[in-house]
This record gives C-alpha cells, sequence and structure tokens, in this order.
C-alpha cells in the first residue's frame, strides 16, 4: 500500500502566502532559511499530490480531459494539489478540476514569472502566452463559495519551486507535458532511487504519451545503467488498450486506485541526507539536501 493517507472532507479557511528566499552561504541550513512545515502544512502533506504538467493544451483533447478528470478526482478525494501555478494549458485545466471540487490547491511559483505576469506557453509564437500565477482569477483560483481554496508560493527560483512542491506533497503524478514535465518527473526519480524520499511517483499515460520513456527506461536496463528493481520507481496509468477509449476514460480514478494500490521499491544503498556541511538537519528536512 501506498505512503499517502486519506482524510474525510473538510473545509479550508484560510490562505498562506510564503516568500521564501534562498541561502545565501551554507550556515543558512542551521537558522532553517528554508521553513519547516507548520502542522497544518503537515497534514495537507499526507494526503497532497504534485501534478506535473504542461502549460500549454496540446494538440488532443484527451489530455485535457485527462487533466480535469484528475484534478475533479483529486478534490473529492480531499487530495490538496501542488502544482506549478499556472492557469495556462493543462496546469489551468487540473487546478480548476480541483477548485470545482472545493478542493485545496498551492501553487509554487517563481518570483521572475510573477513579475512578468506569468508563465509563458511554450508551445506559442511571437508575443509571450502568459498565464495568471498570483492564484487570483476572480470567483475561480482565490474564493469560491466564501471559502479560501488557493495559496501561492513564491520562491527566488526553479530548483526553489521544484524543491517546496516536493516538500508538501506523498506523491508525484505527471501528464503530459514538453521539457518541464520531463525534466521534474527524472529529477524526483532521481531523488527516489538517491533515497532523498521514497514516494510514489505516476505517469498518467494517456494515448501512450509516455511510452517512449518507459521504453527508455527498459533500454537503460537492458544496456546495464540502470538497476531492473528501479524500474518500478516510476509507475505507469496506461488506461484502457483501444486508444478510442482515451479520450473519455476516467483518469483521475485509474490514478488515484493505482497510487492507493503502490509499494515502494527498496533502495540497496542510500545516503544519509540530513548531513550538512555547517550542521546536520532534523529528520523529514532530508528534501532540503536538494
Amino acid at each position: 500500500m501506498g505512503l499517502c493517507f486519506s482524510y474525510s472532507r473538510r473545509e479550508f479557511s484560510t490562505t498562506h502566502h510564503v516568500t521564501i528566499s534562498a541561502p545565501t552561504s551554507t550556515s543558512a541550513h542551521k537558522s532553517s532559511t528554508f521553513p519547516t512545515l507548520d502542522m497544518t502544512q503537515m497534514e495537507q502533506q499526507a494526503t497532497a499530490v504534485a501534478v506535473y504538467c504542461a502549460s500549454s493544451m496540446g494538440n488532443k483533447t484527451a489530455y485535457q480531459n485527462a487533466a480535469l478528470s484528475l484534478g475533479r478526482a483529486l478534490g473529492d478525494a480531499n487530495r490538496p494539489l501542488v502544482y506549478g501555478g499556472g492557469s495556462k494549458g493543462l496546469m489551468g485545466v487540473v487546478s480548476g478540476g480541483v477548485l470545482e471540487k472545493n478542493g485545496k490547491v498551492t501553487g509554487v511559483v517563481p518570483y521572475a514569472m510573477v513579475s512578468a505576469g506569468g508563465e509563458k506557453e511554450q508551445t506559442m509564437d511571437g508575443a509571450p502566452g502568459y498565464g495568471q500565477v498570483l492564484l487570483q482569477e476572480k470567483g475561480r483560483e482565490l474564493l469560491k463559495q466564501g471559502l479560501t481554496l488557493a495559496a501561492k508560493i513564491v520562491v527566488d527560483s526553479m530548483h526553489q519551486r521544484k524543491m517546496e512542491m516536493a516538500k508538501r506533497a506523498c506523491a508525484f503524478v505527471g501528464l503530459p507535458g514538453g521539457y518541464g514535465t520531463f525534466e521534474e518527473v527524472l529529477e524526483v526519480v532521481t531523488w527516489s532511487q538517491l533515497g532523498i524520499h521514497n514516494k510514489p511517483i505516476l505517469l498518467v499515460n494517456v494515448y501512450s504519451y509516455w511510452e517512449p520513456l518507459r521504453q527508455l527506461i527498459r533500454n537503460g536496463i537492458a544496456e546495464g545503467f540502470i538497476s531492473a528493481k528501479n524500474e518500478k520507481l516510476i509507475q505507469f496509468v496506461d488506461g484502457p488498450a483501444d486508444h478510442a477509449e482515451h479520450e473519455d476514460f476516467d483518469w483521475g480514478k485509474a490514478t488515484l486506485e493505482a497510487l492507493d494500490k503502490w509499494e515502494a521499491v527498496v533502495i540497496s544503498y542510500t545516503y544519509n541526507w540530513t548531513k550538512r556541511t555547517a550542521g546536520d538537519v532534523p529528520k523529514g528536512e532530508e528534501i532540503t539536501a536538494i
């Protein structure tokens, strides 16, 4: 069984706005420049899911439907969404699905994108197609039925963005996306292999989008670069064999079912990631090693 827990639905009545600055020296680790999570955030972390996906829509309706299905499923299951904070592309679709079900959304955004007005849609040519990353779209991203459902966390770098997302989630899910999504997925897989975390990593394989990655991993195993057991560090949610059924398939339900059935891979060797040059950090803060 997976390590993510389930809680009965509760209402969220506060929004946490946190700006996190980068450490300026190694001694910053001792002073906890990256704040630890408070009790409310820790409770949310026990059920929250980080979703990596595109700031573009893709060219098939099934990709958008899968993102909406996942968002709605997270909201129905009272699993908070942690994501990159944008409202364009699949990021906007999945967050909108969560909020539609009165779920909790936390967007983590680099300040450079905030100051530019949003994250550019990478498939657009010409003028930048920026999406609002401040989670303040009227009636959608900030307030719903008088309840504060969305939070933003502004960080200084893309690296801090990924770290904060990882800290605040108990699992990672990848929808179809581009270079950024590829990098995010492969990085959390690397962290898992190194023992920095032990959390589920699932890929929503709409139209076999992630099949080339599965084959790349298997080729790495065949050529002696990846341990055979580590193939299971990523699990694929494949859906129906007939791609004609993918557009209307309930990807959200299938993903959460896969999450519930997830079993950890036993890592042969790992490191003590609480060790620091300026003094050890508390157990549970290993993710800040990245």
